[in-house]
């Protein structure tokens, strides 16, 4: 097996089927890695219910999209490396400089630093934090967001494991990693 079937809509039966069709209704495509997922109705629905739920939280979609573009990089993940740059700068409102700041956990103003830099924390020591990390985001976090914040690289490590291992088909205008 060289990788995870991309189940089709067309083909999909049961609740990959209902939930393939809910993802083509809610964003006009289906993606490759959501057809991945469908291998696994639980699989996806759980996808969906995870990003569905943050999408309600507090951490606007600007942050909630660099918080992904630097979990890919950091995870040389170039499926959602390409698909958040092309939701960031194309439906989140970041400009490609700020897309490219963020793979580097970088931003200009201080709520996505702080995110951005408690997310490498976390990545980096495979969520291990000091109180001195946690207490200079609280800084400019509140604990709901840093709860968020953990959460989104949670979610996003998730995605970047399962089209790295399942050899997804990029789907999405190309961004390496390595470039």
């Amino acid at each position: 097996m060289s990788g995870l079937p991309l189940i089709q809509s067309d083909t999909a039966t049961g609740q990959a089927a209902e939930l393939l069709d809910g993802v083509q209704k809610a964003l006009g495509v289906t993606p490759n890695m959501t057809r991945a997922m469908a291998n696994s109705p639980a699989v996806l629905k759980a996808y969906l219910d995870f990003w569905g739920a943050l999408g309600e939280g507090a951490l606007p979609s600007a942050l909630r999209e660099r918080i992904a573009l630097l979990v890919a990089q950091e995870n040389g993940c170039d499926y959602c490396l390409s698909a958040h740059t092309y939701i960031g700068t194309k439906l989140a409102g970041l400009s490609e400089e700020e897309a490219t700041a963020a793979r580097k956990g970088q931003a200009g103003d201080a709520k996505a630093a702080a995110a951005l830099t408690l997310a490498t924390a976390l990545l980096r020591n495979q969520g291990d934090v000091s109180d001195a990390e946690l207490d200079a985001a609280g800084e400019d976090l509140s604990h709901g967001e840093i709860a968020e914040v953990v959460a989104h690289v949670a979610l996003n490590v998730f995605t970047n494991y399962l089209n790295k291992a399942g050899r997804v088909a990029i789907d999405w205008p190309l961004v390496r990693s390595d470039s």
